[in-house]
């Protein structure tokens, strides 16, 4: 079974779907988080937490891992720690500078496994100079941790004159998306079903900062938000960014890519591409007279090659994302109301 239950109205525990990125997690968010914890920060709903210093700006974001299994095609769990925590950091305009690390570990996780999990996170760091400056370890019973998880935080310093953030999103500006979606979560899937494609699908983990650092110096202030597409997939990105910025979207169907291999596995599995999970793709918010001048910036680097203009933000039907179909029609495109792929990130 790969789909957990339709959520009901409401919940006395919580449940798979909570963790999702769709409407549940929104709805932990908005009605326990942010009530308990609010302040402007916070509000932001952005990917980290912009704050001013005497002489520059940083960025901070948190993340925990919990993928399963820890060991998948085109990565681990401390390469997706890496790249996660710093891709975060990105879409905050911010330079990955530092990175906490701490593991906890279930009794049993064979030494050469972590060794070689450690390994991997090392190596992911160094693409952007990142450094793991504090960390932790804890070692839970047999049967209480699923081999290993991981908790990082990450800081970094805001390029200047950079600002990037959901409340910049406005009527008219234009959504570019860096490639093809998709690829992490039917990975993740095809090695946890233990399913077999004709072609070998393998994540899309990897660092954005190279490319998203081209853009910047690029666009400059026509740029005005960032959002890696992970959890909940591009769906879910664009749903936020629609009703935290109050602004209508329209997407295209027919201009998302989507790997034939990758359509593929989704139709067998009955999953829609724009719900799946990426770790190597972000949608970038810009001006319209920015358009071609940032696709150019994408596209010359081999991670955004691909990248294509994918939408566009409208005034009308505020907080709601529609999508143009294949067929020529359009539809509601909505958040997530269970959780298709859980424990992909």
């Amino acid at each position: 079974m790969l789909e957990c239950r339709t959520p009901i109205e409401t919940y006395e525990a919580i449940t798979l779907a909570h963790g999702g990125g769709g409407s549940l997690t929104q709805r932990l968010i908005s009605e326990i988080l942010l009530p308990a914890f609010d302040n402007p920060h916070l509000a932001e709903l952005h990917d980290g937490a912009v704050f001013h210093t005497e002489h520059r700006i940083l960025a901070m974001t948190t993340d925990s891992f919990v993928v399963h299994p820890y060991l998948f095609p085109g990565g681990d769990i401390g390469s997706l720690a890496v790249h996660g925590t710093a891709n975060d950091l990105a879409m905050c305009g911010a330079r990955p500078l530092y990175l906490s690390l701490a593991f906890i570990i279930e009794e049993g996780l064979p030494v050469e496994h972590f060794r070689r999990i450690v390994t991997s996170v090392r190596d992911a760091c160094r693409p952007v100079a990142l450094q793991v400056v504090t960390g932790d370890t804890k070692v839970v019973e047999r049967g209480k941790g699923d081999g290993i998880f991981i908790n990082t935080t990450g800081i970094g310093v805001v390029l200047p004159g950079v600002e990037v953030a959901p409340r910049r999103v406005r009527p008219g500006d234009r959504i570019l998306l860096s490639g093809p979606i998709a690829e992490h979560g039917i990975a993740i899937l095809s090695v946890r079903e233990g399913l077999s494609f004709e072609t070998d699908l393998v994540s899309d983990s990897a660092h954005l900062w190279p490319v998203v650092s081209g853009v910047l110096q690029t666009g400059g202030n026509a740029v005005h938000a960032l959002r890696d597409a992970t959890r909940g997939g591009v769906a879910s990105v664009v749903n936020e960014i629609a009703r935290s910025a109050g602004v209508g979207i329209v997407l295209d169907e027919a201009e998302v890519p989507v790997r034939d291999d990758v359509r593929g596995a989704c139709e067998i599995l009955g999953l829609d591409p724009l719900y799946v999970a990426n770790e190597g793709k972000f949608l970038a918010f810009v001006s319209p007279d920015a358009v071609e001048t940032t696709l150019e910036a994408m596209r010359r680097h081999p991670l955004g090659r691909e990248a294509t203009l994918v939408g566009e933000v409208t005034k009308e039907h505020p907080g709601v994302v529609r999508l143009r179909t294949l067929f020529g029609g359009s539809r509601v495109l909505d958040l997530a109301a269970g959780e298709p792929l859980p424990r992909i990130c």
